[in-house]
């Protein structure tokens, strides 16, 4: 049977439909893009990317690091391609349905989905566990903890979207901050022979480069992958930049070239000064290394300010998740209610559903190692779909006006696409029960989608539109 979309009865009721999911346009410039682009991320340069160390030795987590930095490279020149020519609220979910079609639209804007609706659980699960060893408040159990952040941050993103990317940018400034304070009391202390003082095991290729052999670098890759998880949600933010075709290549880019001065600097600096065996059990490694050289100080500073380095991760990954929600649901893929907006043009129920999942995920799972490997699943899936919707694109559709163009083409996207399926390979073998537990996830809302809401689609709907005209043109030729 042939699939029909689902179109408002009239004009009046398709206005009336987008008047009451319409976010508010011209709030961000390049450079608060580019601010959401590192909030998402810098919580990642703070805590959890020094388990790799243990993983893979310092050798085995920079080639991680290496690796994954030229996978979201090549991604991220694709991404800032596709979004300067396609801007809309579903960035990858519509990049994907204009390449791959609406079953490979969904399933792109679903593994983003699970990405962006579990890592928030994990950040508060981080946030807790940082609130409980400080001992701020006086608190001895977390989940009040995770309370607050949801409440909190989801309200202030209920008040407006200029005001929510403001208050990121400031947070995310004040973390950056923290990592300059600790790069200036890491560097007099910095010792090379100290980053490869993990004893030398036998595995296979096993050296002082290289203490776990190759297989370290396969399991240090998912650890790579911290260190830029999440940039790729900048173009979430298409409807409500003030120049998309412009401002979205600029902002992901700056965002990308400052995550990878961040996450190199404390990749060579906490093991170069306090040793990758000392790191690779830390639970909050930035202040133990601090404190390992003598700089007792510093390590307070960087503790308490350390705190707003994750609150700006949850702070920005509640708006992507929101935006990747509200496209979805406009579009008729999920149920159309929660791309409602409100007064102030927010998404109001793609932000409380996903944020009270999140909550109940963090204060019953209790596991942030665990969650965040469930979203690393998700990302890594997705990245496979998006640089194929580069290439296909490129290749299908050469004549689509392009703002910006990725440095080498397809090339680009190409090598992206290797790595990318390189990296959910490696997701299965650090954390088999966690990819397992996305791809059930991933199978169930696939299901939903066949079943059900391929059948109720919205053919008005900015993706929507975009491919339809992309066949109309391909008829016309």
């Amino acid at each position: 049977m042939t699939q029909q979309l689902h179109t408002p009865p009239s004009t009046t009721a398709d206005r009336v439909y987008f008047e009451q999911r319409t976010l508010r346009r011209g709030a961000a410039g390049w450079l608060l893009l580019a601010g959401l682009g590192v909030s998402y991320v810098i919580s990642g340069d703070f805590s959890g990317w020094n388990l790799g160390l243990a993983a893979g030795g310092w050798g085995g987590l920079l080639i991680a690091f290496v690796l994954m930095g030229l996978m979201y490279g090549c991604m991220v020149f694709g991404l800032a391609e596709m979004s300067s020519a396609l801007p809309a609220a579903g960035a990858g979910y519509g990049f994907a349905r204009r390449a791959l079609g609406r079953l490979g639209g969904f399933a792109t804007g679903l593994a983003i989905l699970i990405e962006y609706s579990i890592a928030p659980a994990a950040i508060a699960v981080f946030i807790g566990g940082y609130v409980e060893s400080l001992g701020l408040f006086g608190i001895t159990s977390a989940w009040p903890v995770y309370a607050v952040c949801f409440i909190l941050f989801i309200g202030i993103h209920l008040i407006g979207v200029g005001e929510a990317l403001k208050a990121m940018f400031a947070i995310t400034a004040l973390a950056v901050v923290a990592l300059v304070v600790f790069a200036v009391g890491m560097v007099p202390a910095f010792d090379a022979a100290k980053l490869f003082d993990i004893p030398v095991t036998d595995a296979v290729g096993a050296s002082p480069f290289l203490p776990f052999g190759v297989p370290g670098v396969i399991s240090a890759l998912v650890f790579g992958i911290w260190f830029f998880l999440a940039v790729e949600g900048v173009p979430l933010a298409a409807e409500e930049a003030s120049n998309p075709a412009k401002d979205m290549p600029k902002a992901i880019i700056a965002a990308m070239s400052v995550l990878v001065i961040t996450g190199l600097g404390v990749l060579v600096l906490a093991p170069g000064g306090a040793g990758s065996l000392a790191m690779s059990t830390s639970g909050s490694p930035l202040p133990d290394a601090l404190r390992a050289v003598g700089n007792e100080g510093l390590a307070v500073v960087v503790n308490y300010i350390g705190l707003a380095g994750l609150v700006a991760s949850f702070f920005s990954i509640v708006f992507a998740y929101s935006r990747q929600l509200f496209a979805l649901s406009r579009a008729g893929y999920l149920p159309r209610w929660l791309s409602r907006t409100n007064g102030r043009k927010t998404p109001t129920w793609a932000l409380i559903v996903p944020g009270a999942i999140g909550f109940v995920l963090a204060a019953v799972v209790n596991n942030g190692d665990k969650l965040i490997n469930i979203a690393v699943f998700g990302a890594a899936v997705s990245y496979v779909l998006l640089n194929l919707s580069h290439i296909v694109l490129r290749r299908r559709e050469p004549d689509m006006p392009r703002p910006y163009r990725t440095p080498g083409g397809t090339v680009t996207t190409g090598i992206g696409l290797v790595l990318s399926v390189v990296a959910v390979i490696a997701t299965f073998v650090v954390d088999v029960q966690a990819a397992g537990i996305t791809a059930a996830i991933f199978v169930a809302g696939l299901g939903y989608y066949w079943f059900y809401s391929r059948h109720r689609l919205v053919a008005s709907a900015p993706e929507e539109e975009f491919a339809l005209l992309a066949a109309e043109e391909d008829r016309l030729r």
